[in-house]
């Protein structure tokens, strides 16, 4: 048995998907395992976007573009033909993708709230259970398969903002990631969810840009989240180090979903 910071957690040969991966959450994930010796696919709607990221961050190892709409069975399904075209399993899929809806209680349509759940939560159900045979192909109870959901601090806390869609959306992640973490623990498939706050991001662009002063000034940690906040943590769930770890719920926001920023006594 070994103890060893390399062994622990490398994460070197394993094949990853990144879905919502061209920008912002799924940019620095893809980023972190590209660097660190994963073959890394990454999707998203807008294919000019997917294929900029993936010739950027090859630039340092392996990373390629699959462009898709996941909000659709078509192009879920196509999607998953394109990676079961190319590799016989994977190690690890992290469900970035998603989307946000803002607009009063009132006037709420029900076509966002609809396009909101279909891609936040029906579309990582889906993906999980289509991409099961890969998953479970090479896993073992010493050498488990990894999904990363992306879920967030407003599944944990109510928003002050009007984004009730995007927090329920959230919230049914969390869940759905402790049901499966006990559902796919007998199959060597370990399943985790990272409940970002704020970082930089293009969901986030607007609100930092209004905002950005009062929310740094509000966290615990006065600051919001960086790339390599991020990466650290989907590469520690990636890692060996994490094996016994399943159905976890991470808070990654500076410890703001437990209060406001008190002012230090120095």
């Amino acid at each position: 048995m070994s103890f060893q910071i390399s062994d622990l957690f490398s994460v070197a040969g394993k094949i990853a998907i990144v879905t919502g991966g061209s920008r912002g959450i799924g940019k620095m994930i893809a980023q972190g395992f590209v660097e660190n010796g994963v073959k890394t696919y990454i999707t998203a709607r807008k294919a000019e976007a997917c294929l900029a990221t993936a010739e950027e961050l090859s630039a340092n190892g392996t990373c390629i573009a699959l462009p898709a709409d996941l909000s659709t069975q078509a192009g879920r399904d196509g999607f998953v033909d394109a990676i079961k075209s190319r590799e016989n399993k994977i190690d690890i899929l992290v469900n970035n993708a998603g989307a946000a809806w803002g607009a009063s209680f009132e006037e709420y349509p029900e076509e966002g709230y609809d396009k909101v759940m279909n891609i936040n939560v029906k579309a990582i159900f889906m993906l999980i259970r289509d991409f099961m045979p890969l998953l479970r192909q090479d896993a073992t109870p010493e050498n488990p398969s990894r999904v990363i959901n992306i879920g967030s601090i407003d599944g944990l806390r109510v928003s002050t903002q009007d984004n009730f869609a995007y927090g329920a959306s959230k919230a049914a992640v969390h869940f759905l990631t402790k049901n499966l973490a006990v559902r796919l623990g007998p199959k060597c498939v370990n399943v985790n969810a990272i409940a970002p706050g704020a970082f930089e991001s293009q969901m986030m662009k607007y609100t930092l840009s209004k905002f950005r002063d009062r929310i740094e000034s509000e966290n615990p940690l006065g600051r919001i989240g960086r790339p390599t906040d991020m990466a650290g943590l989907a590469l520690f769930l990636a890692a060996d180090a994490s094996k016994y770890m399943t159905g976890q719920i991470i808070a990654l926001d500076g410890g703001r979903h437990l209060g406001a920023r008190q002012q230090a006594d120095l």
